[in-house]
């Protein structure tokens, strides 16, 4: 045998042809170059690896390298990803450093062309990617599909610029992703004619049958932002050629304990037959963006997982191109040093730029609701210091501002109920999807600090309580951090502590922070140009 070939053994789930077997693999230069049945009996199993259909790596935190090094511990080869993230505030040049990163290290990532930067014209981005960027980006071999269409509204109205996006995948063969919560007849077959092929935001079980029925594969979700898996894993079963596994967004805390290996687990621990499982988790998205990643098949690329069992699913070995890049729980993808990017422009406030005095005797306020990427919303009597409407942690209302990173304005100003806060205040440059700064106070002097916190650092998320402080760097993009996944872990979940110790009784109060600025998601958000409605698509 030579150097560049080597054989294991195990039982091999073949989930192309829905069997399994004892057999030896043979790797030769990194593909698979024969598969011999044994009649001998083994220990392990040997399964394709898992691929994220949909992930926005940026929300990890973590670059893509990084992000490798934590997710082939859990058995994760590969992953399709959209840099809508990094996009929203370096535009192009954000796309080519995830691809460029990347590309340092042995997992296989499949990147796209966003599609909707800024997501919408309600908020400043650092960025603007038109459909002449757009295009740019789909002429290139390293980015396979474009990325999803939030802008379905404009799709079904034929918005000139995201038409003609769409035009431009097509005409350069690429996949279209698709995002559109709760659409449905008609609407839902105009959005999937238009060309969309996937969407992972379909929010309860008749909306996902509704998606399959209509052509579109669905991308059952289990990130940190928000799940739909525990509510309807059966579509799994009734459905396994239309559906696939994704994160979408995966917080390093989160990473750090599973990714793609949690829902192969927990669909199985509910019933669901393993090779359905296993196609949601591998065949499927390889087989519909049409990616270089094995599936245990001669001729494949050497892209699999030894694993002890399929209850468990506990990963021994993950082989990507037929080298072993994981042992026992161990990445053996060597850390690289990051190159530092950045677009922050933002001066210091003074607390007195918080102030702001109501127009009226009662002023909207925000719900956040835990879990949850929407807010409620509701009335009520603000507390007044001196004619100025203040935070009032005694009720629960609390003072949150959204502070432009990309130049000097004045801080937009609304109010929030359920942070709970009782003391201090927490910030966050990590806001979807334009990436301001995005802070929840119990006065201005504090709010302010924290804001400042973050602009003195150009970028991360951090808690404050007098003279106390946490702070998170995220000196790539301001999202980012240049540090290793598990110190990242360490210092996220430290910052969470203290939120939780000022009185936050959200499960995820970062998380829940960084989707308070996004208006695409009802009911009320504040942008950096003030309150939104999203229900009536205008500012307040």
């Amino acid at each position: 045998m030579s150097p560049q070939t080597r054989s294991i053994s195990g039982n091999i789930v073949d989930c192309a042809n829905g069997r399994i077997y004892p057999g030896t693999v043979t790797i030769s230069d990194g593909r698979i170059a024969g598969i011999t049945e044994d009649r001998v009996s083994y220990d392990t199993y040997l399964v394709p690896g898992f691929v994220d259909s949909h992930i926005h790596i940026e929300s990890s935190m973590l670059t893509p390298s990084e992000f490798a090094r934590a997710a082939v511990v859990h058995g994760t080869v590969a992953v399709v990803s959209d840099p809508h993230e990094i996009a929203n505030v370096m535009g192009s040049r954000g796309v080519l450093y995830m691809i460029e990163d990347g590309a340092t290290v042995p997992m296989k990532f499949y990147f796209s062309a966003p599609s909707c930067v800024p997501a919408t014209p309600f908020e400043t981005s650092g960025a603007m990617l038109d459909a002449a960027h757009v295009e740019e980006l789909l002429t290139r071999n390293d980015i396979r599909f474009l990325g999803e269409v939030m802008n379905f509204p404009g799709v079904l109205k034929g918005n000139p610029d995201i038409m003609q996006k769409i035009a431009c995948a097509r005409a350069h063969a690429k996949l279209i992703d698709g995002h559109a919560p709760g659409l449905s007849g008609e609407e839902l077959a105009q959005y999937h004619r238009a060309g969309i092929t996937t969407n992972h935001e379909c929010l309860s079980y008749e909306d996902a049958i509704a998606n399959i029925k209509a052509g579109i594969y669905v991308q059952v979700r289990k990130g940190s932002a928000a799940h739909v898996f525990d509510r309807w894993y059966t579509v799994i079963d009734e459905h396994p050629d239309f559906c696939m596994f994704c994160s979408d967004d995966k917080h390093p805390d989160d990473l750090v304990r599973g990714h793609v290996n949690e829902m192969v687990k927990d669909a199985v621990r509910y019933g669901v037959d393993v090779m359905k499982v296993l196609k949601a988790a591998a065949v499927n998205p390889v087989r519909h963006y049409g990616l270089d990643v094995g599936l245990l098949q001669v001729g494949d690329s050497a892209d699999f997982l030894e694993i002890d069992n399929l209850t468990d699913f506990t990963v021994h070995a993950t082989w990507i191109d037929g080298t072993v890049v994981a042992r026992n729980g161990e990445t053996l993808i060597p850390r690289s040093t990051p190159v530092i990017l950045n677009n922050f422009a933002a001066n210091c406030k003074t607390p007195a730029d918080f102030i702001i005095a109501p127009a009226s005797d009662t002023i909207p306020v925000m719900v956040a609701l835990d879990g949850q990427l929407i807010t409620d919303r509701i009335t009520a009597a603000p507390k007044l210091d001196h004619g100025h409407a203040v935070s009032d942690p005694a009720r629960d209302i609390l003072k949150i501002t959204v502070v432009n990173r990309y130049k000097d304005a004045p801080p937009a100003i609304g109010f929030i109920k359920n942070f709970g806060l009782k003391k201090g205040a927490i910030a966050s440059s990590v806001a979807h999807d334009s990436h301001n700064i995005v802070a929840v106070g119990v006065n201005d002097e504090e709010l302010c600090r924290a804001v400042n916190l973050i602009i003195t650092h150009k970028g991360g998320i951090c808690a404050v309580d007098g003279p106390y402080e946490m702070m998170l760097p995220l000196p790539i993009a301001g999202i980012i951090s240049d540090e290793d996944c598990t110190t990242t872990a360490r210092h996220y979940t430290d910052i969470e502590a203290m939120a939780h110790s000022l009185g936050s009784t959200l499960k995820a109060p970062f998380m829940t922070l960084s989707f308070m600025s996004l208006p695409v998601i009802p009911k009320l958000k504040l942008t950096d140009q003030g309150l939104f409605d999203v229900e009536k698509f205008k500012y307040i």
